[in-house]
C-alpha cells in the first residue's frame, strides 16, 4: 500500500460561533464519493487541532459543525483564520486537504489601552505635523475591526487613519494650524474608534495635549502597547522584555534614556528593574502570582532636549501561575465532644480549605483517613464538612484522631493534612451492673452488730457522673420489721452491715434487693437480689425433759427386780434449740455407781436391762445420763436417774399409777415440746417460703407470667412447689433422727448451688 497524491482541494466558509450541526458542505459529493463508498471506504477525518472542530455524517456525506469555534481565540491577530483538516479514504488510500475558513462576525468593541493620553506638543511646530497615537484595537477583523476614528471638534487638530488593505495601520493626530502656547497651553479631546460590523460598535479615550515652545521631536515607540510573559518565582535578572524607542531630532536631543512613569508604585518598582539605556526589563524582585498575576507599567522614553520631550507606551506583564502552593487547612468550628447518640449527619467540624494558586493548581478535594465514622461534604467552594457517619459508642472509643487530607489538581500535585482530635462525649446509655443477678451470704449467728456481711460492687461502662454509682436497699421486711432494722448499707462502697446479732434459732433466712443507682439523668439502676442465711453455731446445750421441776437434780424409776435382760427401765429425752448437727443428741451412762447392769440406747434415750438381776445386786441405783450433741465443740448436760430394785407384786400398781400418770405427763410435756419444736421450725420455714414466694412475685411478675408456659408446675397435699432452670429447691426428711434435717439447693446461675443444712 503506498500514498497517492492529493487528489483536491476544497475550501469552505463558516462563520465563527456556529453551533453544534451547522452544515458546512457536502464534503463526499465534492470529492467525488458516491454516498455507498463513505463507509465501504472508510472516510475519516484528521486534525491537527486538538479539538475536533468537525465531523461527517457517514450517511449523507455531509460535513458539519461538532464544536462551536472562537476565531479570536483559535486565531489571535491572523488575518484569515483557516482550519485544514485531512480527509482519508482507503481502497486506494486517498487523502484530501480540505480548507474551512472561519469567517469572522461583529463580537468585539473597540478598546483603547488607556483611557487617558497627555502629548506634548511644542509649539514650533508647523501645520501639518503628525503625531502617533496608540490606536484602539479590535480583536475582530476585517470591517468588523476598528474602520474610523473621529476627534471631538477643534480647530487645531484632525485625525488620520491611512488604510492598507482596507485596515488602518496606525492612528495620527495632524496639527491643522500652529499652536500659540501663550494662548493655548493644553486641549482636552476625545477620540472615538468605531468599526465596521453591525452593529456599529465604538470605544474611547481622553486625550490631553500639552503645548510646549521646547525640543519638536519627542521619541517615539515602535509599539505604544506591550505585553509580555514571565513565571512566578523567576530568578532574579531574568529578562522580561525589551523596548525600543526612537527620536527624529539628532545629536543631543535624540540621545534617549527610558525611565519608569511616575504613575508606576513602588510594589512595581520593586519586582522589576528598567535599563535606563536599553530599555530591558528585568526581574528585580519576587513575582507571586497569588500576589498578583499581572502587573501594569508605564515606560517614558526622555530625549536630552531642551527642556527633553517625553515618549510613552504600556506594558502588560503577565505572571504565569505555576503550583507552588500547598493547600491551607483551616478549622473555623470544631463542636468536640460529639454525643455519642449523634445522628447521622449530625455536623462536628467545619473546615475551609484555600489554595492560593489559580486554575487547576488551586482546585483542592478534601478526604480522610484512616477510616472512621466520620466523612466529608463539600459545602460551598472552598468549605468542607466533617460529619457523623456511623454509629458512635463511647464505651467502644472514646477518642478520634482524624487526619483530613487536601489535596489540589496541580502537576505534580501538592497536598496537606491536619489532624482533628474528635472526643465522643458519654451519654448515659448504661445501667450499672453486677457481676451476677443474684448471690448468697452466710452468717454466723451471734455475730457483733456493725459487723460486715458483705460488699456490693456495680461497674457502669459510662464515664463521669454517669458512672457514679451509689447503693440502697430496696424497701422489705422480715415478719414485719423493716430490713433497715436488720442490715444496713453504704451508699458509697456498697458495703452491707449487720445492725442486729442475728439469732439462727429466731430468723434463719431472708432475702433482700441492693440496688446500684448511677448518676446520671436520667439515672439507671440495676438490682442484685441477695440470699441471706444465718448459720447455726452450737450455742444451746441439751435440755433434759422431766415430769418434775427443772431443778430437780435426779429422776427416780422404779423397775422389778424379775425384769430380764432387754427389758425397757425407761427412756429420757433431751431437746437442743439448735438445728442440725449441733442439735443432734446421743446419750450416753457416766461413772454409774455400782455395777450397774443397764444400758442407754446412744440414739433413743432408752435404759433396758443389759443382764437378769440377781441376789447380789443392790435395791438402788444411781445413774449419771449424759445428753451430748454434735457441734464444735460439743455442749452437754447430765441428770441423775436412781432407779429402785422392788418386788413384782410391789411394782404392779406403782407401775400401773406411775405409767398412767407418766404416759400422761410424758405425753403433756416431752411430747409437746417435740410437737411445738417442729410446728415453730415448720411455721418459721412456711412463712418464709410464702414471703419470699410474695417478693418474687411482686418483682418478676411478668417473669413469671412468662415462666407458667414454658415451666412445669407440680401441686400437692403441702403446697405447691416450682422448678425451674433458674432456682431448684429440694427438701429431705429424715424420720431416724430427732429432729428434720432441711436441705435447700438454690442456684445462682445455671448449675452453681449452695446448700444449708438445718
Amino acid at each position: 500500500m503506498s500514498w497517492t497524491q492529493i487528489l483536491s482541494q476544497l475550501h469552505y466558509m463558516i462563520p465563527e460561533e456556529s453551533k453544534h450541526g451547522t452544515y458546512v458542505g457536502r464534503i463526499a459529493q465534492d470529492l467525488g464519493l458516491e454516498i455507498n463508498e463513505i463507509n465501504t471506504r472508510m472516510l475519516r477525518i484528521i486534525s491537527r487541532e486538538q479539538n475536533e472542530y468537525f465531523q461527517v455524517n457517514l450517511q449523507n456525506g455531509i460535513l458539519f459543525v461538532k464544536n462551536a469555534i472562537d476565531r479570536e481565540e483559535l486565531c489571535p491577530n491572523l488575518p484569515v483564520c483557516i482550519v485544514s483538516i485531512q480527509i482519508i479514504v482507503d481502497k486506494p488510500v486517498q487523502m484530501h486537504r480540505v480548507d474551512v475558513e472561519i469567517e469572522d462576525i461583529n463580537d468585539n468593541y473597540p478598546v483603547f489601552p488607556a483611557g487617558e493620553y497627555t502629548i506634548s506638543i511644542a509649539e514650533t511646530k508647523q501645520p501639518g505635523s503628525r503625531f502617533p497615537l496608540e490606536a484602539a484595537v479590535d480583536t475582530d477583523i476585517g470591517t468588523n475591526s476598528v474602520t474610523n476614528y473621529e476627534l471631538s471638534a477643534n480647530e487645531y487638530f484632525t485625525l488620520e487613519f491611512p488604510k492598507f488593505i482596507h485596515q488602518i495601520r496606525s492612528l495620527q493626530l495632524v496639527l491643522k494650524q500652529s499652536l500659540d502656547r501663550e494662548k493655548l497651553n493644553f486641549l482636552n479631546l476625545t477620540v472615538t474608534a468605531f468599526d465596521g460590523g453591525k452593529p456599529r460598535l465604538s470605544g474611547s479615550t481622553q486625550l490631553i495635549i500639552n503645548v510646549e515652545d521646547i525640543n519638536d521631536n519627542s521619541p517615539t515607540f515602535n509599539q505604544s502597547f506591550y505585553q509580555f510573559s514571565v513565571a512566578e518565582n523567576s530568578p532574579k535578572e531574568t529578562l522580561v522584555g525589551r523596548l525600543n524607542a526612537t527620536d527624529m531630532d539628532q545629536g543631543k536631543n535624540g540621545e534617549i534614556l527610558y525611565e519608569f512613569s511616575k504613575l508606576v508604585s513602588q510594589h512595581v518598582l520593586s519586582v522589576f528593574s528598567l535599563n535606563k539605556y536599553t530599555g530591558e526589563i528585568r526581574v528585580n524582585g519576587e513575582l507571586d502570582h497569588e500576589k498578583s498575576n499581572s502587573y501594569e507599567i508605564h515606560v517614558d522614553a526622555f530625549d536630552n532636549g531642551e527642556p527633553p520631550l517625553t515618549g510613552h507606551c504600556q506594558i502588560i506583564v503577565m505572571v504565569i501561575d505555576v503550583n507552588d502552593n500547598t493547600p491551607e487547612i483551616t478549622v473555623t468550628s470544631l463542636s468536640s465532644p460529639v454525643a455519642e447518640d449523634a445522628s447521622q449527619g449530625t455536623i462536628v467540624a467545619i473546615i475551609s480549605v484555600h489554595d492560593r494558586d489559580s486554575g487547576a493548581n488551586g482546585r483542592v478535594n478534601c478526604y480522610i483517613e484512616p477510616p472512621s465514622p466520620f466523612k466529608i461534604n463539600a459545602a460551598f467552594t472552598g468549605d468542607f464538612s466533617l460529619v457523623v457517619n456511623a454509629p458512635l459508642d463511647r464505651e467502644t472509643k472514646s477518642e478520634y484522631e482524624v487526619v483530613i487530607t487536601a489535596k489540589d489538581e496541580g502537576s505534580p500535585a501538592l497536598s496537606a493534612s491536619m489532624k482533628i482530635s474528635v472526643q465522643v462525649g458519654d451519654v448515659n446509655d448504661n445501667a450499672p451492673q453486677f457481676q451476677q443477678l443474684a448471690d448468697t451470704v452466710f452468717i454466723k449467728e451471734n455475730n457483733p452488730p456493725g459487723s460486715l456481711i458483705y460488699t456490693a460492687s456495680a461497674s457502669d461502662l459510662d464515664y463521669g457522673q454517669n458512672s457514679f454509682v451509689t447503693y440502697s436497699l430496696s424497701d422489705s421486711s422480715i415478719d414485719g420489721i423493716p430490713m433497715s432494722s436488720y442490715i444496713s448499707i453504704n451508699p458509697e462502697n456498697g458495703k452491707l452491715f449487720a445492725l442486729v446479732s442475728f439469732d439462727h434459732e429466731q430468723v434463719s433466712y431472708f432475702q433482700c434487693h441492693i440496688k446500684a443507682t448511677d448518676a446520671g439523668l436520667p439515672p439507671l439502676s440495676s438490682k442484685l437480689m441477695l440470699n441471706i442465711f444465718i448459720v447455726d453455731i452450737n450455742d444451746n446445750a441439751p435440755d433434759f425433759l422431766t415430769d418434775i421441776s427443772t431443778s430437780a437434780s435426779a429422776i427416780s424409776i422404779i423397775a422389778p427386780k424379775s425384769a430380764q435382760a432387754g427389758h425397757l427401765v425407761t427412756k429420757v429425752r433431751a431437746i437442743d434449740m439448735d438445728s442440725g448437727y449441733n442439735a443432734w443428741v446421743s446419750y450416753k451412762i457416766k461413772n454409774s455407781v455400782g455395777n450397774a447392769p443397764f444400758v442407754i440406747a446412744q440414739q433413743t434415750g432408752e435404759i433396758s436391762l443389759m443382764r437378769p438381776l440377781s441376789e447380789m445386786d443392790v435395791d438402788e441405783f444411781r445413774l449419771f445420763v449424759v445428753a451430748e450433741d454434735h457441734g464444735d465443740p460439743s455442749m452437754t448436760a447430765i441428770t441423775q436417774i436412781i432407779i429402785s430394785l422392788t418386788d413384782a407384786n410391789e411394782v404392779t400398781n406403782i407401775i400401773h399409777h406411775h405409767n398412767s400418770k407418766g404416759n400422761s405427763d410424758e405425753f403433756s410435756d416431752a411430747n409437746v415440746y417435740l410437737v411445738v419444736a417442729i410446728c415453730s421450725i415448720s411455721s418459721i420455714f412456711l412463712i418464709t417460703l410464702i414471703s419470699f414466694t410474695v417478693l418474687r412475685w411482686q418483682k418478676y411478675r411478668e417473669e413469671v407470667n412468662h415462666l407458667k408456659e414454658n415451666y412445669k408446675i407440680c401441686s400437692n397435699t403441702l403446697g405447691s412447689w416450682v422448678y425451674s432452670q433458674q432456682s431448684q429447691y429440694r427438701f429431705y426428711s429424715n424420720s431416724l433422727q430427732a429432729k428434720n434435717d432441711l436441705i435447700v439447693f438454690a442456684t445462682n446461675g445455671s448449675q452453681d448451688g449452695l446448700e444449708v443444712e438445718l
